[in-house]
């Protein structure tokens, strides 16, 4: 029997705990697509990220899940499957793919994590985000912090050393990330990477710009390399060989949990290490990733804890760990 499915959307504006600054900019508020899919009474819910570094907007995401609107009370679109060749990967896919899973799950009665043969998700402990800002003020944030087990600092190039040293002492028993969300150079990568790893950093994210980063063929690796803005979806691997060593999943990125479990799988194979990480959204966004982050090395899912306002009911904290998502909330 064919299926006539509801696609409805609407944008929803979180916000942040006083502001949240990378080396692109700044912004006080996450700002979000939510698509939502109804069919006998049962709704199922997706939240995305549009992202401008990805030429997407909160009017540009919506434009495409409204396009599909004809086709779903149509009954053309029934699966995932179908979605993916819909629409192509990033944060429209990603919202309609969660969405699908979520109705599945609450109209079988079941959970998304047996939908996908997956095992039943236990609690993870996420990385907590220190805004980009001075030394000063990262090292401030760090000692507020310093209970935390895993601290991901926002650098930008000029002044990060002076950032890490400042964090560093202010957390010692802390294990550091950094990303530098493409903002360094060579030179910035030779003066700073043998320093970082005296510090105990564990992981520098996407030093250099994506599709520029073919130098990292040829630098020394101290720290684990981490592919963020380079690796979107499966399609992207063949290019990171050598470069990195590790890669960034972000549902956000591949288009929905469908694309990320792929992966993952095939990062595996291929001998990469996982790090699971999110845009800046409340905990419908983080729910479907907590699936994905199951084994990962890094997780970075903390986008709740940087808002002052989350959606309700929302993920539990206790501390840096997360719960599992409750089957109101999402799967």
């Amino acid at each position: 029997m064919s299926r006539s499915i509801t696609l409805r959307t609407h944008t929803a504006s979180w916000p942040i705990r006083g502001s949240f600054r990378i080396s692109r900019g700044s912004k006080s508020a996450a700002e979000v697509v939510i698509a939502e899919l109804f069919e006998e009474g049962v709704r199922g819910r997706g939240e995305c990220v549009p992202y401008a570094r990805y030429d997407e907007s909160l009017e540009s995401v919506t434009a495409q899940l409204e396009s599909l609107v004809p086709a779903f009370e149509a009954g053309e679109i029934t699966d995932n499957q179908e979605i993916r060749q819909a629409l192509p990967a990033g944060a429209a896919r990603n919202a309609l793919d969660c969405a699908f899973w979520d109705l599945e799950a609450k109209k079988s009665g079941t959970t998304v994590w047996t939908l996908c043969g997956l095992e039943e998700p236990e609690a993870v402990t996420t990385a907590y985000t220190l805004s980009l800002d001075t030394a000063d003020a990262m090292g401030h944030a760090a000692s507020n912090n310093a209970a935390r087990p895993l601290l991901k600092l926002k650098l930008a190039g000029e002044g990060d050393l002076e950032r890490v040293r400042a964090v560093r002492a202010n957390a010692p028993d802390s294990r550091l990330i950094v990303d530098a969300n493409e903002g360094w150079t060579v030179e910035d990568y030779h003066a700073l990477v043998d320093e970082l790893a005296a510090l105990q950093v564990f992981m520098i994210e996407q030093p250099f710009p994506a599709g520029e980063d073919a130098s990292l063929r040829n630098l020394p690796r101290p720290v684990r390399i981490c592919a963020d803005e380079s690796c979107h979806d499966t399609a992207s691997l063949p290019e990171l060989g050598g470069k990195y060593d590790m890669v960034n999943i972000k549902l956000d990125k591949t288009g929905g949990l469908t694309e990320a479990l792929e992966l993952r799988q095939k990062a595996r194979a291929e001998g990469y290490e996982i790090m699971v990480g999110c845009m800046l959204a409340s905990s419908l966004a983080m729910a479907p990733a907590l699936l994905l982050a199951q084994g990962a090395e890094i997780v970075d899912l903390d986008g709740p804890l940087l808002l002052s306002q989350d959606c309700s009911p929302g993920l539990i904290f206790e501390g840096s760990r997360i719960l599992p998502p409750s089957h109101a909330l999402w799967g």
